[in-house]
C-alpha cells in the first residue's frame, strides 16, 4: 500500500486547514484514498499529513504539480518535506 508522509510548518493551522479541506476533491481525484492530520505536540503549526494513495506515481505528480505549489502558498505552507512510502507491514497490538 502506498503512503505519503508530509511534514511542514504552516503560518496558521486554521487557515491551512480551511485550504486543505477545500482541496479534498482535488486530492481524491488525484488518487488520495485516506488521510490523517497530526500536529507536533510542542508546536500546533508543525503539521503532519499522512495519506494513503492509489499509487505513488499519482501522488508524486499531484504534490509536484504547479497547481499544488499555488495551493500550498495560499495555505501558508513553509518548506514541506515529502516522504513517499510503501507499506512493508501493518499490525495492531
Amino acid at each position: 500500500m502506498p503512503y505519503v508522509l508530509i511534514i511542514h510548518d504552516v503560518a496558521d493551522y486554521l487557515a491551512w486547514k480551511k485550504v486543505f479541506d477545500e482541496a479534498a476533491e482535488i486530492r481524491r481525484n488525484a488518487g488520495e484514498t485516506s488521510y490523517q492530520v497530526l500536529a507536533d505536540s510542542s508546536d500546533a503549526n508543525r503539521i503532519v499529513h499522512f495519506s494513503r494513495w492509489k499509487d505513488l506515481d499519482s501522488a508524486r505528480r499531484f504534490f509536484e504539480s504547479p497547481e499544488l505549489v499555488e495551493i500550498r502558498a495560499r495555505a501558508g505552507v513553509k518548506a514541506p518535506d515529502f516522504n513517499y512510502l510503501n507499506e512493508l507491514e501493518a499490525g495492531a497490538l
